[in-house]
């Protein structure tokens, strides 16, 4: 087994929002990676007295660590264990209620000898690929599938679109979300490779068009998670003025790449 790990700040003079992890199991018989992205809220405006990467790194770390330890819970039910396990460590001091507490979208694949199974909660992305080399990317594209009018201020967002039924769902305080992830299991024999990103890599295919998801697929096998990031950067900085490809809020985001060749 290769594994890859590439997670880089869209603003050096900031926290990365991003957390990344694999695990592997002493047995040696399978293992997981988990991907968030967290969301960047407006400032002074989350009801939280901690920060995102507070949040992400917490998050992470029990999905992380039920994925690995409990094969007897689904995925989604990992996920909202490990929503309230994160929003037991600070409900005493913070408004949780708060539209823009800290929130983060999800990915995760857990993998066994028989089986591969995902998990996948807003719009960061996981592509797998089969031993025949056929690219399938799995996606939640609830966001994507919103009329632009909807997203035009951050309070329209959070009033009316932001986890709620006919917008779009993150992993934030609610557990309840975890049922609205989209999910799957996969034959192990078929699932060659995995790759996960957040949206500041599928910024490549999704905002500048550079290729489809087999493309973006094959140059990160090709070149390495780093040479996308780095691809993505100068993407954007020949954009950064007049920010030309609509949709793009900050001229650089957090990016993260995870690759797993079994």
């Amino acid at each position: 087994m290769r594994t890859e790990l590439v997670s880089e700040p869209g603003d050096p003079a900031r926290p990365n929002e991003d957390f990344a992890s694999v695990g592997l199991p002493a047995s040696g018989l399978g293992g997981a990676l988990v991907v968030l992205d967290g969301v960047t809220p407006p400032k002074d405006a989350t009801g939280c007295l901690h920060s995102v990467p507070w949040f992400t790194a917490r998050l992470g770390g029990a999905l992380t660590e039920l994925t690995v330890s409990r094969r007897d819970l689904t995925l989604p039910e990992i996920l909202a264990r490990s929503i309230l396990r994160t929003a037991e460590s600070h409900k005493s001091t913070c408004d949780l209620s708060h539209p823009r507490t800290p929130q983060a979208t999800v990915v995760v694949a857990r993998w066994s000898p028989d089986t591969v199974e995902y998990l996948i909660l807003s719009d960061s992305a996981l592509l797998v690929e089969s031993p025949a080399g056929s690219i399938t990317p799995h996606l939640d594209d609830r966001l994507s599938r919103l009329p632009r009018s909807a997203l035009a201020t951050d309070a329209l967002i959070d009033a009316t679109i932001r986890n709620k039924e006919g917008g779009f769902f993150t992993a934030a305080a609610d557990p309840s979300v975890a049922a609205r992830a989209v999910t799957g299991v996969l034959p192990r024999g078929e699932v060659r490779t995995l790759v996960a990103l957040t949206d500041g890599a599928t910024r490549w295919v999704e905002k500048f068009g550079e290729g489809g998801w087999d493309d973006c697929f094959r140059f990160v096998r090709k070149e390495g998670a780093g040479a996308l990031v780095e691809r993505v950067r100068v993407l954007e900085r020949g954009d950064s003025e007049e920010r030309a490809y609509l949709g793009r809020s900050k001229t650089h985001d957090d990016a993260t790449v995870v690759c797993v060749e079994f």
